[in-house]
């Protein structure tokens, strides 16, 4: 019987990838002053046991102003990069799943308050708040502040950031890096006409609204040397007048010429009028969109939970990779029960193997 498509290797640089599901990166908020707690260790630990190819750590903060909230994971100090490594080396005791970061700056859409916490955003003279930055001094939300736009100083000190996290992420032997450049954050608001309207170098046409998300990559390319870097977008803003699934397919292939590795495609996240018409695979079109012009692997994501559905997502080519978010939070051994519908073998970790059913014998790889 032929191995399902959903449980084939791929290599991806350096990283060898046991089957073709990814564990998206999904934030916490449980971070005190940028730095991982237990909480991590707790989450990221029980997936790391699921049987999936890859564990993406959420969107980490590149600077303290670069957090969603002030709870977020950050990645720009000593004590940042300490309480990771912490994280890191408990969950590799037990696991050697290949572990990614998502590298991150939310622009205009940080400073704000947990979502449990409603969520919305926190004044730059309250406590837990600051000023925010973004491509132009246009507010996601019309009650929002103001972001501050930024000058070509701090273009630099940005992108330096990024750089700069890389390196730590090296130091830490992560596997891979992914670039955030979705769901409305900073590199995403440089790519969108609706959050862009800089009459500089870095506004207009597609050209100049890409320079400052490919000027992070190469930096970001050239920290983190003979490893995998890739870069998370949202193919369309749902938005008339924004970000178009044209223009993110000319960007997938200016990525692909400077050496990423892969592309993980999402969508919205950038305009409060957005109409996302969500459905199962709502947004693998756009992943079958840009995985037609490009060679480099391509990840599709969004309301994928049925292991037939996966199945079909990359047996008929429309992505390489599926990756899993909230559906992996609710099931956490998601892949495992994957494998016993499609007839696949998956990694377990031997503490576990008493629990495989005798009519799923030959479900652990082990």
């Amino acid at each position: 019987m032929a191995t399902p498509a959903l449980f084939t290797p791929l290599r991806v640089r350096n990283v060898e990838l046991r089957n073709r599901i990814v564990i998206a990166p999904m934030c916490q908020y449980s971070a005190e002053d940028g730095c991982m707690t237990d909480w991590h260790l707790i989450h990221l630990g029980q997936l790391a046991l699921s049987g999936a190819a890859l564990l993406t750590i959420e969107a980490t903060g590149v600077t303290p102003d670069g957090r969603i909230t002030y709870a977020d994971v950050g990645l720009y100090d000593d004590a940042t990069e300490k309480a990771m490594g912490r994280t890191l080396e408990g969950i590799r005791k037990w696991s050697d799943m290949p572990i990614a970061v998502q590298l991150a700056h939310a622009g205009r859409k940080a400073s704000t308050e947990k979502p449990w916490m409603g969520g919305r955003q926190i004044a730059p003279d309250a406590p837990n708040g600051w000023q925010t930055v973004s491509a132009s001094a246009i507010p996601f939300d019309p009650a929002y502040t103001p972001p501050t736009a930024l000058d070509k100083e701090g273009l630099t000190r940005i992108r330096d950031a990024f750089a700069a996290s890389a390196v730590r992420a090296a130091r830490l032997g992560l596997d891979a890096v992914q670039i955030h450049a979705a769901h409305g954050y900073l590199l995403h608001q440089f790519l969108s006409p609706l959050s862009n309207q800089r009459t500089d170098e870095y506004g207009g046409s597609l050209e100049n609204r890409v320079r400052f998300p490919l000027e992070v990559f190469e930096a970001v390319r050239h920290a983190f040397p003979d490893k995998a870097v890739t870069m998370r977008v949202s193919a369309t803003d749902w938005v008339d007048g924004g970000l178009s699934v044209e223009e993110t397919v000319q960007f997938a292939q200016m990525l692909e010429e400077r050496g990423c590795d892969a592309i993980h495609v999402s969508s919205g996240g950038l305009h409060i009028e957005q109409k996302i018409p969500v459905g199962p695979s709502y947004q693998v079109p756009l992943a079958r969109a840009v995985k037609r012009a490009v060679k480099m692997p391509v990840v599709a994501v969004g309301l994928i939970t049925d292991p037939e559905q996966a199945e079909a997502i990359i047996s008929t080519g429309d992505a390489d990779l599926i990756a899993l978010a909230r559906t992996v939070l609710y099931d956490p051994r998601w892949p495992w029960h994957a494998a016993a519908e499609l007839g696949a073998q998956v990694q377990a970790a031997p503490q576990y193997l008493r629990c495989q059913p005798s009519r799923l014998k030959g479900l652990f790889a082990n």
